[in-house]
């Protein structure tokens, strides 16, 4: 059998080593590769796992063999699932490896801002010291009011740390999420996303992307946030409109932005959308690595490969996400 996985540039050993003892002739390609050297490959192949390479109707067509698609990570927005189902060929994903770790991540990326830990670090480092003054001066999480655009598992978990941790009030925007549910994890439910944003300090997104949520905060809600506010983004890029969070940036108006995902990935420092965002002492730009810890990512390599083993074997496919486009798979599926 032949498996591709694309994005080698996420190394991932014991995935690799995993199926290659399984005897697989395992195909590994680069990130950025065309539509048509990928369709190329997966001509012949029995399984194919993604992480950020679009996987279009036309790579499914050309794959006659093709049993299953293997999302290692969560998002499968790069994913034609309807030309996959049609064909019948399952879809999974990896949906709960890194919830702790990327709200840990999230967290670190607020608390470091607000503490101006990046900027206080680099004046260090170049002047051996720094007296109190109030270009230093940081702000407390304790007493804080913490808006989250997204109150799902990661959302939640986000939610504690904040909130029982640090004593921060917690406000949540959701219309999929009751109040209930919100406030047994900590979270006071606003229906009104402009009133919520108002009234904080501190804001975190952790929402899906779809249509309803393609830039929800865009240059009207920026233009709620105080003018301090601090903005994290470990969810999707594209639930911000990018040009206007530099204009916000650039123009004063918000606190720190603090970004882990992009809607054009990889950042680059030249020919890029957020390119004027390098170099700030307001912005951290993180590479989309929240995730990226030794045990999400043993959590990671032993849930993939227990996936590809369904396919490879013929069993049903585990889809544990609660994503209803996987949902509306009827074959070769089973639910958790």
């Amino acid at each position: 059998m032949k498996v591709v996985r694309t994005d080698r540039e996420l190394e991932c050993p014991e995935i690799d080593a995993g199926l290659r003892a399984r005897g697989v002739d395992l195909v590994t390609l680069p990130d950025g590769i065309s539509e048509e050297a990928l369709m190329w490959e997966v001509a012949d192949a029995d399984l194919l796992l993604m992480c950020y390479t679009p996987v279009t109707a036309r790579v499914i067509a050309a794959a006659p063999k093709l049993k299953g698609i293997v999302k290692y990570g969560v998002g499968i927005d790069a994913i034609d699932i309807p030309a996959a189902i049609a064909r019948g060929i399952p879809v999974v994903n990896v949906p709960e490896y890194a919830e702790e770790t990327v709200a840990e991540g999230a967290f670190s990326l607020m608390i470091a801002l607000a503490k101006r830990l990046p900027e206080i670090g680099r004046a260090v480092q170049s002047e051996g010291w720094v007296w109190p003054a109030e270009r230093w001066l940081g702000r407390d999480i304790a007493g804080a009011t913490l808006g989250l655009v997204g109150t799902g598992k990661i959302g939640r978990s986000m939610a504690r740390m904040a909130g029982q941790g640090f004593r921060a009030r917690v406000l949540g925007y959701d219309p999929h999420v009751d109040a209930q549910t919100m406030a047994a994890a900590g979270i006071e439910k606003v229906d009104d996303l402009h009133a919520m944003l108002r009234q904080c300090d501190l804001v975190s997104l952790h929402s899906v992307l779809n249509d309803a949520t393609r830039h929800i905060i865009g240059r009207d809600e920026l233009a709620c946030l105080k003018p301090d506010a601090i903005l994290v983004n470990v969810s999707r890029g594209a639930l911000i409109d990018e040009a206007a969070l530099v204009e916000a940036v650039l123009a004063g108006k918000l606190g720190g932005v603090g970004l882990d995902v992009y809607s054009q990935e990889p950042l680059a420092r030249s020919g890029h959308p957020l390119r004027p965002l390098f170099g700030r002492d307001d912005v951290i730009l993180f590479p989309h690595l929240t995730f990226f810890t030794v045990e999400a990512m043993r959590r990671l390599s032993d849930d993939t490969l227990a996936r590809c083993f369904e396919v490879l074997d013929g069993r049903p496919v585990q889809i544990r996400s609660r994503d209803p486009r996987l949902r509306a798979q009827t074959r070769n599926v089973a639910f958790a």
